[in-house]
């Protein structure tokens, strides 16, 4: 399966899970009803900061979005079965390191950023309760929550709760590598 058509069975599995119609979808994320369509369709090669809002809008963090669908649960993830997505908009390049299919409030995902991209996600406070933490491999990232700007390099880590806007920026001419690490309690 393709990462489209996995993007596109996961958002059509939570949103049938959650009772969402494709209207109610789209007036709680800010993302039009036809777009919706067509990434539900694996016709959309959706940009992160889309996937964002749907991933808002179904109250769940962007790394469940990448997750394979209806998958048997096992504690382990091997490298030979993540799945690498690349955002159209800006080339970062995202991989769920987590096992798939747990039902655990923890994710990580690794991300290699490319030489001087940007990727901005407005949504402010988010349903329910995202804490993350970016911890710096490779490089150099700045990270701006809200009005905080935080400049970070290789081994730095910065933990935040996700309720603001959160822009990500590499400055330098080098990509940069960093691990996320989302912590995820649902509203309820």
């Amino acid at each position: 399966m393709d990462i489209n058509n996995r993007i596109a069975s996961r958002v059509r599995q939570i949103r049938a899970e959650r009772g969402l119609s494709l209207e109610a979808l789209a007036e709680g994320s800010g993302v039009s009803r036809s777009m919706i369509s067509l990434i539900e369709r694996g016709q959309s090669s959706a940009t992160a900061v889309v996937l964002e809002k749907l991933a808002t809008g179904l109250d769940v963090p962007l790394a469940w979005l990448f997750d394979a669908p209806a998958v048997p649960a096992s504690p382990v993830s091997r490298r030979k079965d993540q799945v690498e997505w690349r955002d159209p908009a800006s080339g970062y390049i995202r991989r769920n390191v987590s096992p798939s299919g747990l039902p655990s409030p923890v994710r990580i995902v690794e991300v290699v950023f490319p030489a001087g991209a940007r990727v901005s996600y407005e949504t402010g406070a988010r349903p329910g309760l995202t804490h993350q933490q970016i911890w710096v491999l490779q490089g150099a990232i700045e990270v701006t929550l809200g009005k905080e700007r935080h400049e970070l390099g290789a081994g730095d880590c910065l933990a935040m709760v996700l309720d603001r806007p959160i822009t990500f920026r590499n400055r330098t001419a080098k990509p940069a590598r960093y691990a996320v690490i989302l912590s995820h309690r649902p509203h309820g």
